[in-house]
């Protein structure tokens, strides 16, 4: 083999991920062979460690695997590589642990502008974000989502688009850091993202590099022409390499639930979609043809059962927000709420230079922030329901309780709530909030205001689709 050059091993070993190795070795070696060989030039050696798999494993595998296939023993043999490789200190799904804490704040191009996304509208959304109170509210994240792509050059590094990004990604980056937020891109586990231009499919480590060189802090990573691939296995793969590129990242899976990510993707990723697409409407479910999307009723039901998965570190992501593109501001303020029972992420989608006052103000409500952001991580759960009224709850660090008076009608709902006749009980966290042994009290997070206390029965009413929050203090 001719002297290789680093940068010409990584490419040629990007595609191999520990998955690769188990299925070589555990019965089909036909993809070890070329990996294999790559061994046999030090600058290889040296690039496939980076690519998130062991040196010593490597040296191993390259000594034991032109015995291993002739004899006798070699499925004996290739058992103890498998526990080698099983048993060394690979990272098997990985992820930058002090990321996280508390759901990610920031902003995502898709739910306004789709693919209509260039460098001066993402430099004019960090301008705002930083220039309004959003960045002091704890927004951080400039997320710029698909068709920001352009070409692989020659040797498979992806490119920004030319057009849309003529300064370069790095440059875009640096721009976002210095308004003090932190930088993000979009990516896919297939061979093209959703909207059609190039994945990261067999490119997982090679990106991972590329957007470490450009200064990336977050990757949302979709789903889309992923046929034949199985989602833990593609996800730990982009986890790894992540973690091999050395630069701290959030990892957001975006797999649409269909594979119970909840299940698997904690030592993965931070954030991991629950549902498929969300839109800009409160109770409706829009028909594509070959997919849906959801509105904020539908995916708030979608939520029940997944709260055991939630914590600091790792959270449910119902879809991104979308307050400021067209619903009313009592549903802009009904989706927020609810997010931010959830310990959702608050990852706004809408045109952050011309959004109106309202829209602002729902966006940097600071005492709703607080439920969403509390350090408890707790995502919060449907107490009750009473016809068209539900009400939501959720603990919080030093013994508060948020609630949420949630009416899915479209008529007014009133609401007559003797504390005294409730006690709730947490299950997960193992909280509860007797209302006859401690009084609390209650303060009204919209309204900002004091409310009185829990002596007295809480009477009031709820207008359609609208929320009544209330945070509730122990005195």
């Amino acid at each position: 083999m001719r002297r290789a050059s680093a940068r010409a091993c990584l490419i040629r070993s990007s595609s191999y991920d520990k998955f690769t190795l188990l299925q070589a070795f555990a019965g089909e070696p036909s993809a070890a062979p070329p990996l294999l060989a790559l061994l046999s030039v030090p600058r290889c050696v040296s690039a496939i460690s980076l690519a998130g798999i062991q040196l010593a494993v490597l040296i191993a595998l390259r000594a034991v695997y032109a015995k291993a296939l002739d004899t006798e023993g070699s499925r004996m043999k290739k058992a103890l590589l498998l526990a080698l490789l099983l048993g060394s200190n690979v990272a098997w799904g990985r992820k930058y642990e002090q990321l996280g804490k508390t759901p990610p704040m920031g902003w995502n191009s898709w739910n306004r502008f789709g693919c209509n996304i260039d460098e001066a509208t993402v430099m004019r959304q960090a301008d705002a974000m930083a220039a309004s109170g959003m960045k002091a509210a704890g927004y951080k994240y400039i997320v710029i989502d698909d068709c920001w792509h352009g070409e692989r050059d020659k040797d498979g590094f992806i490119q920004a688009d030319k057009q849309r990004f003529p300064s370069g990604m790095k440059k875009v980056a640096d721009y976002v850091h210095g308004k003090g937020l932190l930088f993000g891109l979009y990516s896919d586990a297939g061979d093209k993202t959703c909207g059609g231009r190039a994945g990261s499919r067999g490119r997982e480590y090679q990106d991972a590099l590329t957007y470490a060189r450009w200064g990336v802090d977050y990757l949302k990573y979709d789903w889309c022409n992923s046929q034949g691939l199985n989602a833990p296995g593609a996800y730990t793969t982009m986890s790894d390499a992540l973690m091999s590129a050395g630069r701290p990242v959030l990892f957001s899976i975006c797999e649409w639930g269909s594979s119970e990510p909840w299940k698997w993707a904690p030592p993965l990723a931070h954030i991991w979609r629950t549902t498929g697409d969300i839109t800009d409407c409160f109770d409706c479910v829009v028909d594509h043809g070959t997919w849906k999307s959801f509105g904020i009723l539908q995916i708030l039901d979608k939520q029940e059962g997944l709260r055991s998965y939630a914590g600091p570190g790792h959270f449910n992501d119902p879809d991104m927000l979308e307050v400021g593109n067209g619903m009313s501001p009592s549903e802009d303020r009904a989706h927020f709420s609810l997010w931010a029972m959830l310990a959702a992420p608050l990852i706004a989608g809408n045109d952050l230079a011309t959004m109106s006052k309202e829209t602002a103000a729902i966006l940097e409500n600071r005492e709703v922030i607080a439920i969403d952001q509390d350090p408890l991580g707790i995502q919060g759960f449907r107490y009750l329901t009473q016809d068209e009224l539900e009400v939501w709850v959720k603990p919080l660090r030093g013994g508060d309780l948020a609630l949420a008076f949630l009416n899915r009608g479209r008529s007014a709902a009133p609401i007559s709530f003797d504390w005294a006749e409730h006690l709730i009980k947490d299950d997960g966290s193992k909280l509860q909030f007797d209302f006859k042994k401690k009084t609390y009290a209650i303060r009204d997070l919209w309204a900002n205001k004091e409310l009185g206390s829990t002596k007295r029965a809480l009477v009031g009413s709820v207008g359609p689709h609208e929320v009544w929050m209330l945070r509730l203090r122990g005195t």
